[in-house]
């Protein structure tokens, strides 16, 4: 179980009531809390939470309606991310009590601050490297438009300008991450088709291939719901046309892609995680069509190519610049 969960579980006899749990790991936990709502963002996880607990999981950007007198918050990584659920669940909560539970590297031991404009905090507990606390909202927040929080910047491309929005939560919120301009520049030579940008984040390859490929049928696709909002609002605010769609991964993709594009996640909260980036190597074979292909970028210490190879026979490294390499590969 997580061990966040665990530290929950301490205190059991709080949330044995009506309640909402924001960033619910999928574990056990709904098994011994009977009244609680579960929201996530992240599609793999509720996957796995909806199988065991049916009617009682919502996967998107914003809380169920549902009424309760309590939520817990797993804090997340993200500051902005964390700003926005915390005042979002408080603007719900007026006279509720607003829990928050986290690891101490994940940043939990700031939390307190955050709390103050609500009422006043205080902690309950400290284990298993994480730390319980509470609040008694007594001043709820006005909760705040998500797209009013979204970030958005203007990248420079060969056949102009591309607006790029992205929202709390998403992948380098705000400006463009070093890892995707390199592969920007290795757009060249496309073949047309279908082409799926693989944990598209705020939808900068896809859009950008979309513009510049207007006949090619362009899927986006991420796990996180916060993501595929932003991608959605990056392809309005360039006037395209594309797919966007929420999965868990490269087995949640079409079939018969003409190309893979990605710069591949490998981080998952404030864990490494490469399980993802490795499921899509490996079962790349599956999703491209014969004769597509592969194009990404990664960071040079990631021993991405030999398992490239296994899967698809051939790996070229198109350039090493900035930590990164781009690697293509033809199915």
């Amino acid at each position: 179980m997580d061990p966040r969960s665990e530290v929950l579980l301490r205190q059991a006899e709080l949330f044995q009531g009506p309640l909402l749990i924001a960033g619910a790991p999928p574990d056990g936990l709904l098994a011994q809390l009977p009244q609680a709502h579960a929201w996530t963002w992240h599609a793999g996880d509720h996957a796995l939470l909806e199988s065991r607990f049916v009617g009682r999981c919502h996967c998107a950007v914003e809380p169920p309606a549902v009424d309760v007198p309590t939520a817990v918050l797993f804090l997340p990584k993200s500051r902005e991310l964390a700003a926005y659920l915390l005042t979002t669940l408080a603007a719900r909560l007026q006279g509720g009590t607003l829990y928050v539970v986290g690891e101490k590297r994940g940043g939990i031991e700031s939390v307190a601050r955050h709390l103050q404009a609500f009422g006043k905090p205080r902690k309950l507990d400290s284990a298993r490297h994480c730390q319980l606390w509470q609040v008694s909202v007594e001043q709820a927040p006005q909760a705040a438009a998500l797209h009013t929080l979204a970030k958005q910047f203007e990248l420079s491309l060969p056949d102009g300008p591309l607006q790029v929005v992205s929202l709390p939560g998403v992948f380098s919120h705000g400006r463009l991450d070093r890892g995707t301009a390199v592969l920007l520049r290795h757009l060249e030579a496309l073949p047309e088709g279908h082409v799926l940008d693989f944990g598209c984040g705020a939808g900068v390859l896809g859009a950008a291939v979309k513009r510049r490929y207007p006949g090619s049928h362009v899927t986006m696709l991420d796990v996180d719901a916060f993501a595929v909002a932003a991608s959605r609002l990056t392809l309005a605010a360039n006037g395209l046309e594309a797919e966007v769609v929420q999965g868990d991964g490269i087995d949640a993709a079409p079939l018969d892609l003409e190309v893979i594009l990605s710069n591949p996640p490998f981080h998952t909260g404030v864990h490494t995680d490469y399980q993802a980036s490795e499921n899509l190597l490996q079962k790349s074979a599956i999703h491209l069509r014969k004769g597509g292909q592969i194009r990404l970028v990664a960071n040079t210490f990631l021993h991405y190519k030999p398992i490239i190879e296994a899967a698809l026979g051939n790996c070229q490294v198109l350039e090493e610049a900035d930590g990164f390499r781009i690697y293509q590969a033809t199915r």
